[in-house]
């Protein structure tokens, strides 16, 4: 059929088309974990619930920011491709925006099973759902380990349904396997959708392939993602309190991820030249790098009523961040009792006046000012190759709106 989603006018209105085209997909998807066996679509029902529930939407809306970028360019690399009909046009960008959801889905569900996360956005995380359900159920086995190997699986949906999505697919709809569609009769092992004859497995009318460049940066952000976040576990693991081991995750973890990779292709599908995709990334990590460090404040000061997730949430997982390095260090070279107070604090739930003492203790020790100078450092980098870069003026007011936006967030 074809989409009724609106192409956004705004990257204001990013966040409900990518919505609106979420919804869209997990009515395919949903059924089609549902036939497999209920149990099934139970559990991609919570999956659909959880992205649904809601979130920054800060990487569709880098994305389609990319796209804007890259077809309001002076030197766009395939100048007249919009005209010609196969190549791709804006509900392919949202598309691919729609997709970077999923990737964040997955993320963020075995993020929380590793930091043993009890809630993300008021509600129970996902591994802490399928527990409760296990234990109700008064299923055997151990329910805990139920549910961290249930939600694992649920962020492995995620990531499948991720490049579903983002290379035109829809779940179900054409399996090619095991005989008919008994609810409809069709031969479902032909992909045909007899109220409109054509083969849904490629997706909505209009849905264009992917160009290979495109595909290329997809694929090289999945592997950044996952290895940043092994490098993550590794340095805890190992005990790694230096900044440098701090930053290296967020290059990966953070800054390519949630900026960087998305411009780079909102902007290639577009056809961008490569010096502005260059640009592009180079602004991405500068404002990936920031986005990352203020999260890394809202993590120790953030409030739970705005994050979504408990007070002083970073100092309970001990979660190896920039904020805690420099602020190790400064303690180290201080006194090491001081340093030794510091680390007191780690691992381990703090009642109130505990986490008012370490508040305290990352302020005096100068972590905080650091690092929100260096948040202000990366902002004026970026904003100022922002305002260099060969794009269209509302683009840009609109990109500068937004890069302000991330570096200074309250959530």
């Amino acid at each position: 059929m074809t989409s009724t989603i609106p192409t956004p006018t705004s990257l204001d209105a990013v966040p409900g088309a990518v919505e609106a085209e979420l919804r869209a997909f997990f009515d395919d998807a949903v059924p089609a974990a549902a036939a497999i066996a209920p149990v099934v679509g139970e559990a991609a029902e919570l999956i659909r619930e959880f992205v649904l529930r809601g979130g920054k939407r800060i990487r569709p809306v880098f994305a389609f920011a990319g796209w804007r970028c890259g077809t309001s360019s002076s030197d766009r690399a395939v100048a007249g491709a919009a005209a010609e009909d196969d190549a791709p046009g804006p509900r392919d960008a949202l598309r691919v925006c729609a997709a970077l959801e999923l990737v964040q889905a997955c993320a963020l569900i075995h993020d929380d099973i590793i930091d043993r996360s009890d809630t993300r956005r008021g509600h129970p995380t996902v591994h802490r759902e399928f527990e409760s359900r296990h234990a109700s159920a008064e299923w055997a086995g151990d329910s805990g380990a139920h549910g961290v190997a249930a939600a694992i699986l649920a962020g492995d949906f995620a990531l499948a349904w991720a490049d579903d999505l983002v290379h035109g697919h829809r779940p179900g709809v054409s399996t090619g396997s095991t005989g008919g569609d008994r609810s409809t009769g069709g031969d479902r092992s032909t992909g045909g959708d007899r109220s409109t004859g054509r083969d849904r497995s490629t997706g909505r009318d209009g849905d264009h392939p992917l160009p290979a460049e495109v595909g290329a940066t997809w694929a090289a952000m999945r592997t950044e993602v996952l290895g940043g976040q092994f490098l993550d576990i590794v340095n805890e693991a190992g005990g790694d309190d230096s900044t440098e081991a701090a930053y290296r995750v967020m290059e990966f973890k953070t800054a390519a991820y949630t900026v960087a990779r998305p411009l780079e292709l909102g902007a290639r599908l577009a056809g961008a030249s490569e010096q502005l995709v260059s640009t592009l990334r180079a602004i991405g990590h500068d404002l990936g790098i920031a986005f990352q460090l203020r999260d890394d404040l809202l993590g120790v000061f953030g409030d739970p009523e705005r994050t979504g997730k408990p007070s002083g949430d970073d100092l309970v997982s001990d979660k190896h961040t920039a904020l805690r390095a420099i602020a190790l260090h400064r303690a180290d070279a201080a006194d090491p009792a001081l340093g030794a107070r510091l680390r007191s604090y780690f691992g381990r739930r703090l009642d109130s006046d505990e986490l008012g003492s370490a508040r305290d203790l990352f302020v005096e020790l100068g972590a905080v000012a650091e690092v929100e100078n260096s948040i202000d450092e990366l902002l004026g980098s970026a904003l100022t190759a922002l305002d260099a870069a060969d794009i269209g003026d509302d683009i840009r007011a609109e990109l500068i709106a937004v890069a302000h936006r991330v570096a200074h967030r309250q959530a």
